[in-house]
């Protein structure tokens, strides 16, 4: 739905030589235009004004210099530096536009007709006067000669296998008498042909088509040759062929013009010959002649060059250039040049410029060459407002199809309405005002300008044959005739209609590098006459010009990018560069095809789009692979070359913020970016609306709603209190109905009211309730916009969907319960626990009360209604567990359930004492602690079941809290729970049942089992328990205590309660209690024991400390030397990648001190199985990975946690040292007392003094704690920042495993004064 615009046109008169020209071509490298006439060739530059380089033909004896010579064919070579041209005369002539020298490489006695280079310019065609084709290289050596009439059809010839006969063949729409027509006789070619051949070359070079009069029939064939010159296919006969020739350069038809008996076509031919598709050029049958057809370089536009046939009173004809395009298989006239009945400003010439797509190349008879520069347009209504109807106005010849896309989404070729015009249509311009922006106007080939209205008359709203007028069509409302002198067509461009009767438009300027502003207003004496108010120059080639709706900006740009701004407001109407906020000038850094004034961040700014995909923003780059972009209202739509449809809020995005959301891909849930097909291209979208019209390549149109304007919109409308409108939208469009509350849920909680009055229907209120969950949307599915206030959860401690459920039900209870009794039961149901039992009371209300009125909903109905909520099983057990039988009975009658299944059940239910049948059922609905309620209320003979049902359900505690302490069943229960602690380990607490239900025995047993000898004696003396029997139970507990090493306790047991003094000493002995031994000693006399046992024990006790000491302190010191070569070996190995691949190689922290992993190690690789495993055995992977073998991945960080616990174990030995010294002193064991204080002091020292090498000062910072008592918030963030930049990707884990190092207990005071 694109038109072509006029972006610049070129005139330059400067050239003027003798004769006419009759062949021109352009110059890729330098865009120069090379002219030859019948007597010189000319290299011209149109934008200077100046003739590059000349040679006369006429001088070097090519052409007769009486002018009747004639130039059948130019050719610029780009790699010879040359141009090639070729005479009727028979001669191929090198024109060096370096040396400006001719030279003749070829010539032809029969003369020459034509000529034709290959797209590669490898080839070169002649075809000659004998009616022969001359195939050469680019360095003129001769390929092959063949005649151009061949009676063969070529290599392509079809091929019958002689089915069935032309009788008998189905003929289509023809009918049967098709067989039967006789054929027709050829028609010879029409009268002004001037059978020359006519050749051209497929994109890729690998096919030519000729098309020549046949001589046997005077009418036109085209015949297909391939790159060696062999034939491929000869067309079909075609009647009323004619000259015309071209192939696409895509390469998929050959297009050529074609005379029916009732209309005038353009019609295209395949390859191998047949028609493949036409349309009718508006014109009638000999009206006019078309002079050549000619492809642009992309294939997108053709141009159709016509001529009258028969000259007007004034024996002149007119001369038209008519641009063509086609989308969704039909044929659009996008422009139509005419160029007026003056034979001296005929076009002579015509050519597409081989570099720019769209820009095309006219000569005219009176050498004035004339450029004109095209672009793609889609001329949408500015409107931003709910009355713009969306309009997209498509150019169509004389016709304007308008559709009306809020209204109604029409494909193309159809529209909603078309506008008739009385000349073919050049440009179209929709009105810039508020409320009115539905009014387009029409600029026509013949200069008048058609303003075109809705029209507000009462026929508007008839209805016709019961169907409804969807879209008004639009009314001509007035023409104006524009007061513009207009040398060549299409002097006035890029038009704008500012206001009722006030319009800008472009026309040259008085230089060719300058261009003229017209302030074209109604004249006061007539109202039909534009004529120009105000002309302002602009120093550059304005090549488009937009306006801003808000603020009446209008933005002009020139061809080399620069932005000016229009005060089209003034009293004296002027042009100023456009400046940003603080005073500096911006321009875009190239000229941009599209362009739209927008605010970002609050500041005007004006995008624009280059035909090689690249967004700016003033001077800056937004991106550089859009295809299409569209503002609309604060939105920025983009369409990408990778697919995707962005939607952008301006307001709330800086220059840079656009940058950055352009370059990112999108997260999971990012609203602003979505998929579309390939090739897609935004045609406009509604205003105050949620719809994206998009383009396919093809020309078909996709309506999609882009997730960004439609939260956007709902969130508008929810702040708005619109409930209903955004609930309509989110059921229409799949939008999860718990933004309606997520979105602000103090507002919902306040309007639950208003919500329920605005959905009205019970459906809705029940899809809104059925819906809910506890995620919230703004959160996950539909994150809030940056920027956008966060609207907080109200605190309540209850979760969402009950808070939900609960406000909106007593809304509805107060506003009518029979009316919303279904939404109601809803709520209920719907809550996290669902209130099945109150949804069923109220049921069973309804049915003992049925409400009387209109819209009352009977029990039956809620009944059903609550089987389709909740599964039919549940619902029947909730049922049963109210012990209501008549509510269990009517969900039972309404499910599927047979009644031989639960009438036996029911009827056995309603035979038992009451509290027992509520035990069974609750049993039944395996609610085990009200059945175990219901059980203790029925008597002493249900005890034993009762307790069987404690032991099965393991509900011991319920059952205590439910028996009294004197009742017997409260100690059978005490002795069956104890029993179960015992089996569970839990011995002590079973003891501890047993003794306070009096089980003494058992509690005793309980006791000794858990080696808990305190309440152990303290049962025995309660018993009481005899002496011997008590001194066994004191032995029995010591020796368990002992083997606890609970030597303390044990010596305890045997001296207070054994009677066994010698016992208790030893024991202390044993567990190096020396003070408490000698206590013991002094205390029963018993000095015999110091020399038999207390001091070897005390001698041995300094053998295994000193050895101890010895082997942890070698042990530390192998570990201490290992640690420092593997760090070594690391600190090498990262440098050695650094020289490989740079300082800013990723892997080089893999080699740091914080890091275990080694190139190339079998370890490398971590089990992903580990984090499904409990935490002691992940504790236990974790350790086997902490190898301390030589080599292995983890060996510094395993030395480390080595090397940790050493330290730790010694600096525990302080107490332990310390008692041991003061008994060997008290013993003058002096020397063995130096030895082991000198051994113990050392090792700490050592190790004292390695801590820092082992953990070095910057690993200890990065692992230091981030808060504490000394912390700041400046501190804590800065050493949060610390670590962030510290740690990459592939190493933080690990470096987040390397141990702390030990704290030592200096503060313990151990060493003896006396020793030193």
């Amino acid at each position: 739905m694109r038109n072509l615009k006029l972006l610049k046109s070129l005139q330059s008169s400067e050239l003027q030589g003798p004769g006419s020209p009759q062949c021109l071509a352009v110059r890729a490298d330098t865009g120069s235009l090379l002219i030859a006439s019948q007597y010189s060739i000319t290299e011209y530059d149109p934008r200077t004004g100046q003739v590059v380089s000349e040679a006369s033909l006429t001088a070097e004896g090519f052409l007769p210099e009486d002018g009747s010579g004639t130039v059948v064919g130019l050719q610029d070579l780009a790699e010879l530096e040359s141009a090639c041209l070729a005479t009727a005369g028979g001669d191929v002539v090198l024109f060096n536009l370096n040396t400006c020298q001719l030279e003749c490489v070829g010539s032809v006695d029969s003369g020459l007709t034509s000529m034709s280079w290959s797209p590669d310019e490898e080839l070169v065609v002649l075809t000659t006067g004998q009616e022969t084709i001359i195939m050469m290289t680019k360095d003129f050596e001769p390929i092959t000669e063949v005649g151009i009439h061949q009676d063969d059809f070529g290599e392509g010839k079809f091929i019958t296998v002689g089915w069935g006969k032309k009788e008998t063949q189905f003929h289509g729409s023809e009918g049967k008498q098709a067989a039967q027509r006789r054929i027709q006789e050829v028609q010879s070619a029409a009268a002004w042909d001037d059978r020359r051949p006519r050749v051209t070359w497929r994109g890729d070079g690998q096919l030519f088509a000729v098309s020549a009069v046949c001589p046997q029939t005077g009418a036109r064939k085209v015949r297909v040759w391939n790159r060696e010159g062999v034939l491929q296919s000869t067309s079909e006969t075609i009647n009323g062929l004619e000259q015309a020739l071209c192939w696409k350069p895509s390469g998929s038809l050959i297009a050529s013009t074609q005379r029916h008996p009732n209309k005038h076509s353009v019609v295209f031919m395949e390859k191998n010959g047949l028609l493949h598709g036409d349309f009718t050029l508006p014109f009638s049958k000999d009206q006019a002649k078309v002079k050549d057809l000619l492809w642009n370089n992309d294939s997108t536009v053709l141009a159709v060059w016509l001529e009258d046939m028969t000259a007007g009173e004034d024996e002149k004809v007119s001369t038209y250039i008519q641009l063509w395009t086609m989308g969704n298989y039909h044929w659009y006239l996008k422009q139509s040049l005419d160029f007026g009945r003056d034979s001296q400003k005929a076009p002579v010439c015509v050519y597409w410029d081989p570099q720019h797509s769209l820009t095309i190349h006219v000569i005219t008879r009176n050498w004035t060459s004339i450029t004109y520069d095209w672009g793609w347009t889609t001329e949408r209504s500015p409107g931003l407002d709910a009355t713009d109807n969306a309009n997209v106005a498509v150019i169509d010849g004389d016709k304007i199809l308008v559709t009306t896309f809020r209204q109604c989404v029409v494909p193309p070729p159809m529209c909603a309405f078309e506008l008739q015009l009385p000349s073919p249509v050049n440009q179209v311009t929709f009105l810039c005002q508020p409320q009115r922006t539905n009014q387009l106007a029409a600029l026509t080939s013949d200069g008048q300008i058609s303003v075109y209205s809705q029209d507000t008359g009462e026929k508007a709203d008839k209805t016709e044959n019961g169907f409804r007028m969807v879209s008004r069509p639009l009314v001509l409302q007035k023409t104006f005739r524009v007061k513009v002198d207009q040398e060549q067509p299409l002097a006035l461009r890029q038009l704008l209609w500012l206001e009722d009767k006030l319009f800008v438009g472009v026309c040259s300027g008085l230089l060719p590098t300058s261009s003229t502003l017209l302030m074209l207003h109604s004249a006061q004496d007539t109202d039909d006459t534009l004529v120009v108010r105000s002309e302002i120059e602009v120093d550059g080639v304005v090549v488009s010009m937009v306006h801003c709706f808000q603020s009446g900006t209008v933005a002009l740009q020139l061809e080399d990018g620069q932005i000016r701004k229009l005060l089209w407001d003034h009293p004296e109407p002027s042009v100023e560069d456009w400046r940003d906020s603080s005073g500096c000038s911006i321009n875009f850094p190239v000229s941009c095809v599209q362009t739209a004034l927008c605010s970002i961040s609050g500041e005007e700014c004006l995008l624009g789009l280059t035909d090689r995909s690249h967004l700016y923003a003033g001077d800056t780059e937004l991106a550089s692979n859009i295809s299409s972009f569209v503002v609309c209202n604060d939105f920025l739509l983009i369409t990408t070359h990778s697919h995707t449809c962005r939607c952008l809020q301006l307001s709330m995005l800086s220059i840079k913020g656009l940058q950055a959301a352009l370059a990112s891909d999108g997260g999971q849930n990012d609203e602003t970016l979505r998929r579309v097909e390939r090739g897609s291209r935004i045609v406009t979208v509604v205003p105050q609306d949620t719809r994206v019209i998009l383009q396919m390549p093809r020309g078909n149109l996709e309506t999609v709603h882009h997730r960004a304007l439609v939260l956007a919109q709902l969130r508008k409308w929810l702040d708005r209190l619109r409930f209903r409108d955004a609930f309509e939208c989110m059921k229409k469009l799949r939008i999860n109905m718990n933004l309606i509350y997520d979105h602000n849920p103090k507002v919902f909680l306040e309007n639950t009211e208003n919500f329920i009055t605005q959905l009205s229907s019970i459906n809705h209120i029940n899809l809104f309730l059925t819906e809910l969950k506890e995620e919230d949307t703004t959160r996950s599915m539909y994150p809030r916009p940056d920027g956008s206030p966060v609207q907080t959860q109200p605190v309540s401690g209850q979760k969402k969907v009950d808070v939900v459920c609960d406000a909106l039900r007593s809304t509805m209870e107060s506003m009518g319960p029979n009316k919303f009794f279904l939404s109601i039961l809803t709520a209920h149901v719907r809550k996290t626990v669902p209130e099945l039992e109150i949804a069923l009371q109220k049921v069973h209300e309804l049915r003992v009360n049925p409400p009387e009125g209109p819209g009352a909903v009977s029990a039956e109905e809620a009944l059903k209604y609550l089987l389709f909520l909740v599964n039919v099983n549940d619902l029947y057990e909730h049922s049963l567990g109210t012990y209501d039988f008549d509510l269990v009975l009517m969900v039972a009658e309404k499910s599927q359930k047979d009644p031989k299944e639960y009438l036996p059940f029911l009827n056995m239910l309603k035979s038992l004492e009451p509290n027992y049948q509520r035990y069974t059922i609750d049993k039944h609905l395996k609610r085990y602690r009200k059945a175990l309620q219901h059980l203790s209320k029925c008597g002493d003979e249900h005890f034993p079941e009762a307790l069987q049902l404690v032991k099965e359900q393991k509900l011991y505690s319920e059952a205590l809290r439910l028996y009294t302490a004197d009742r017997p069943h409260y100690k059978a229960l005490s002795c069956a729970y104890a029993q179960y602690l015992v089996e569970q380990q839990q011995a002590e607490q079973a003891g501890l049942l047993l003794w306070r239900c009096g089980e003494l025995t058992s509690a005793l047993q309980a006791f000794a089992g858990s080696s808990s000898w305190r309440n152990a004696i303290c049962v025995a003396q309660q018993m009481p328990l005899p002496p011997d029997q008590l001194a066994l139970l004191a032995r029995d507990l010591a020796e368990k205590l002992t083997e606890q090493r609970r030597y303390s306790e044990a010596a305890l047991l045997l001296d207070q309660y054994a009677k066994d003094c010698e016992e208790a000493i030893l024991a202390l002995i044993t567990g190096a209690i020396w003070e408490e031994a000698l206590r013991l000693i002094y205390m029963h006399n018993r000095q015999d024991i110091t020399e038999t046992n207390l001091k070897p024990a005390l001698l041995e006790a300094v053998s295994a400390q000193t050895a101890f000491l010895e082997a942890q302190a070698a042990t530390f010191t192998r570990h201490r030397t290992r640690l420092a070569v593997v760090r070594e070996q690391k600190e090498k190995a990262r440098l050695d990648m650094l020289d490989e691949d740079g300082p800013d190689c990723p892997d080089a922290e893999l080699y740091s001190e914080a890091s275990s992993v080694m190139t190339g190690s079998k370890y490398s690789q971590s089990n992903s199985r580990i984090s499904s495993r409990s935490s002691k055995n992940r504790r236990k992977a974790e350790r086997k990975k902490l190898s301390l073998k030589e080599g292995s991945p983890m060996e510094d960080r395993a030395l480390m946690y080595a090397l940790g616990e050493i330290i730790t174990t010694v600096d525990k030995m302080r107490e332990e040292v310390h008692s041991l010294l003061k008994a060997l002193v008290l013993f003058q064991f002096d020397k063995q007392a130096e030895k082991i204080q000198l051994t113990y002091e050392e090792a700490l020292q050592m190790m004292e003094a390695a801590v820092p090498e082992v953990w070095p000062e910057g690993l200890q910072n990065s692992q230091a704690q981030l808060t504490g008592p000394n912390s700041t918030a400046n501190s804590i963030m800065a050493s949060f920042q610390q670590q962030q930049q510290q740690q990459r990707p592939a190493a933080s884990q690990q470096a987040a495993d390397v141990p702390l190092p030990p704290k030592m207990r200096n503060g313990v005071k151990w060493k003896l004064t006396v020793l030193t």
